[in-house]
Formats: C-alpha cells, sequence, structure tokens
C-alpha cells in the first residue's frame, strides 16, 4: 500500500509558477512510477506527466511540455511538479498517482490539491 499526499496548489496569475509536490508513505517508493493527473469538474481526469521508478524516462503531455518539470528525490519519497509559464487552461485539480514499476495502471492517488490560473 502507498498514501500519497498532494501539497502546493493556490492561486497563480498568468505567467506565473508552482511546484506540486506529492508525498509517499512506505519503504518502497523508489520502485514506483509516479504521476501527475489533472481533472476539471465535468471533464475526465488527464494525464500530465510521468516519471519511471528508476528516474530514467520522463513523459509529458503535449499541452505541458515545455513547460511543466516532474522529478522525485527517493530519500525524501517526494515527486515533485515544478509548473512554469501558467495558463488559465492549466487550471485544475492536480492528482498524484503511482504504479508499480511492472504494472500498467496507477493503484494509488492522492486526494489532489487545486490549481488555479488567473488571467
Amino acid at each position: 500500500q502507498v498514501q500519497l499526499v498532494e501539497s502546493g496548489g493556490g492561486l497563480v496569475q498568468a505567467g506565473g509558477s508552482l511546484r506540486l509536490s506529492c508525498a509517499a508513505s512506505g519503504h518502497t517508493f523508489s520502485s514506483y512510477d509516479m504521476g501527475w493527473f489533472r481533472q476539471v469538474p465535468g471533464k475526465e481526469r488527464e494525464f500530465v506527466a510521468v516519471l519511471s521508478w528508476s528516474g530514467g524516462a520522463t513523459y509529458y503531455a503535449d499541452s505541458v511540455k515545455g513547460r511543466f518539470t516532474i522529478s522525485r528525490d527517493n530519500a525524501r519519497n517526494t515527486v515533485y511538479l515544478q509548473m512554469n509559464s501558467l495558463k488559465p487552461d492549466d487550471t485544475a485539480k492536480y492528482y498524484c498517482a503511482a504504479r508499480w514499476r511492472d504494472k500498467a495502471t496507477f493503484a494509488y492517488w492522492g486526494q489532489g490539491t487545486q490549481v488555479t490560473v488567473s488571467s
């Protein structure tokens, strides 16, 4: 079992930056791929970024590529999402998720943190 707690959301003006954090419980954090997703009310949750358990591979949604960076600190059991050049379209609730390294689906999810970007 992995428990995930996100933090760092808030209100920011367009063009600004935020860094989201996701703290994970457990001692096997380094064996999980970690991802960020986001959801707007009335819409499906969408993929934002994923970082492999080894840290050697990252993938981003086209909509955030070049603006967002996912990273991890295994010593702190934490994954981050640095968000720069924020746009009003980035407004959403952001969720952290964990996937065991040989699995296809994310089995563990946090409660989410709200990001609101004003124009």
